[in-house]
């Protein structure tokens, strides 16, 4: 009976450590997409939402690894369960990244701002975003259904971000050629690009 009640108050912290997984993905997409609004509309006030909200992310990551830390202390876990919990160490880590790379670009709103730029090229950021976010999410809803037979084609995916990152860089390009007044701009788009770009690897990490 008291090896029964140890199972299953580990499986208890196991799950608990999943939910707050769950709900650093929850705001770490949050705030790219929020990141993305604010930059489309020119949006101060949504950006410096996006930035303050960096710091509930974090506290949760703090969470995670305190967790973590009891658990291995308090249980001793071999094996696959070890394997599951330092996981989760790792994907928080991935996830507290994507949330600094969504403030990073709330950070730009202002600059961005004060020079607007053709839409069509917010348009391209928006596509960016679009699947980077479908990409988080669908890696996301696999960790927490374990349904693993998705990886592949969802590891696959980050090529079209990276085609799609380069079709926008080369056209932020073009407009820096046709007027020297649209640099500044455009160089904050193309680190807010990056930025987006790269929350894709973050979820192929997490994928892998």
């Amino acid at each position: 009976m008291p090896s029964q009640h140890i199972v299953r108050a580990f499986d208890e912290e196991l799950a608990l450590l999943a939910n707050r997984i769950a709900a650093m993905g929850g705001h770490a997409e949050r705030m790219v997409d929020e990141s993305v609004t604010a930059l489309v509309g020119g949006d101060a006030a949504l950006a410096a939402k996006v930035i303050a909200d960096d710091a509930v992310l974090d506290e949760l990551q703090r969470e995670v690894d305190d967790r973590v830390i009891v658990m291995i202390a308090r249980r001793q876990p071999m094996a696959e369960d070890l394997r599951e919990i330092i996981g989760t160490i790792r994907i928080a880590a991935e996830l507290e990244r994507v949330g600094d790379l969504g403030k990073s670009n709330a950070k730009r709103v202002a600059a961005i701002a004060e020079a607007r730029q053709p839409r069509p090229l917010f348009r391209g950021l928006e596509a960016l975003s679009t699947l980077a976010l479908t990409q988080l999410k669908d890696v996301l809803d696999v960790y927490a259904s374990r349904h693993v037979d998705a990886i592949a084609k969802i590891r696959d995916r980050d090529e079209e971000i990276d085609a799609v990152y380069t079709s926008l860089f080369r056209e932020l390009l073009t407009y820096m050629m046709e007027d020297p007044r649209n640099i500044s701009a455009c160089t904050h788009l193309l680190f807010c690009a990056k930025n987006i770009e790269r929350i894709g690897d973050h979820a192929t990490n997490i994928a892998e």
